[in-house]
């Protein structure tokens, strides 16, 4: 598998193209209306989150490796408040929308 075919699993894969595509719209609408984000260890408030790691900031993400369910990743995140970093990000989905996503530092 290259890194061009991951993420694998077509949810995880929707929001890292709605990241790189800095689309809010694609990204809201892959989560779940209660979804809720774990980062570096930290539950975080998702809204605030979301507007300042990933479009305040103009994220975008590399995924470098993923599991075989494809549900957890390796990727190299770029956003301007951090820089480039390599991140691990894991997924929680159930019916079509991501319920739960923990990262931080990989």
């Amino acid at each position: 598998m290259t890194t061009r075919d991951m993420p694998s699993h077509p949810v995880v894969r929707a929001f890292v193209d709605a990241i790189n595509a800095q689309d809010q719209q694609a990204l809201w609408s892959v989560l779940a209306k209660d979804a809720t984000v774990i980062d570096v260890g930290t539950e975080r408030d998702l809204d605030a989150w979301v507007e300042r790691e990933l479009f305040s900031s103009h994220a975008r993400m590399e995924v470098v490796r993923e599991s075989s369910d494809g549900l957890s990743m390796t990727a190299r995140f770029h956003n301007d408040i951090w820089g480039d970093i390599d991140t691990v990000w894991e997924f929680s989905v159930s019916d079509g929308t991501i319920r739960r996503f923990v990262t931080g530092p990989g």
